[in-house]
């Protein structure tokens, strides 16, 4: 089973999560920008986060036999704070670099006034740079975001089959469906998706553009919910073709609109900038 988790934080996570996705069958993945927890009291911190996944995190995967990409972006929660949101003037920089697959994640948290500025405002940048978008869709008021989400994707220069729109479930499958969107899901204990339940939405609205991911990152969260979900539509019946179109070929597909996605492996070397993952080594 071959596994792209196109939604994961891998930034949070240990050397030990990537060897245990390796065994697991994961041979690439997207690390969307995020907030992290602690709030950012400037841009010049986004710029060096924004550094360090286009330099370390693709050092430290490519270890453990794993393409690292990336998408980059002013994230929801954090463009409501207006210490954060002059980022959005240093992102073009950025959105030209190679391992940079997509605007994102942008989208809606608290469904603000300044979150519909950020959200229009990137998915111009994504226009203008011929990527597609992540959209991170809300946790709260699932159906009223995912709808509001839509209303400015519609406005916006870009069509909808360059957008992907996360974090969907049950309530908000059909509408995201019928929107032209791709569709993700994320698998992430209490708070989100199932694997039970993702069975159960891929067996009503069929595997065709949907994306399944971990979501992995610094909460209680499983970085091998992706095989989880790989096993358990075997399980109920799903072909091994269907497993690795919904595990490997759209989230290629989607990644590939921009033209950037390389998902050969090369030899990192011992060290990122004079720095090795061996701690107490050179």
């Amino acid at each position: 089973m071959r596994i792209f988790d196109p939604h994961i934080h891998m930034t949070s996570r240990t050397t030990d999560d990537y060897e245990a996705m390796y065994a697991a069958g994961v041979r690439a993945l997207v690390e969307p920008s995020f907030w992290l927890g602690q709030p950012r009291t400037s841009p010049a911190a986004f710029l060096d986060y924004f550094d360090s996944l286009l330099g370390w995190e693709p050092f430290r995967a490519a270890q453990y036999g794993i393409a690292h990409h990336c998408t980059i972006a002013l994230n929801p929660k954090e463009a409501n704070d207006p210490r954060c949101t002059p980022v959005l003037d240093e992102l073009p920089r950025y959105l030209v670099k190679d391992n940079v697959v997509a605007v994102g994640e942008i989208g809606y948290d608290s469904m603000t006034p300044a979150e519909d500025t950020a959200l229009a405002a990137q998915l111009q940048l994504a226009a203008d740079h011929g990527l597609p978008a992540l959209v991170h869709t809300p946790h709260r008021d699932k159906l009223a975001g995912l709808r509001r989400t839509l209303d400015v994707v519609r406005e916006s220069a870009l069509p909808p089959d360059r957008v992907l729109l996360d974090h969907l479930n049950e309530t908000t499958v059909k509408e995201a469906a019928a929107s032209g969107c791709w569709l993700g899901f994320s698998i992430y204990p209490d708070t989100k998706m199932d694997e039970e339940r993702m069975v159960a939405v891929l067996k009503a609205h069929g595997t065709e553009k949907v994306l399944v991911n971990s979501a992995a990152d610094w909460g209680r969260s499983d970085p091998l919910k992706t095989r989880k979900v790989g096993d358990a539509m075997l399980r109920a019946g799903f072909t091994e073709d269907d497993v690795d179109q919904v595990l490997w070929r759209n989230p290629v597909a989607f990644y590939g609109i921009g033209g950037r996605l390389r998902l050969d492996i090369t030899d990192p070397g011992a060290t990122h900038e004079g720095n090795s993952i061996l701690r107490g080594g050179a």
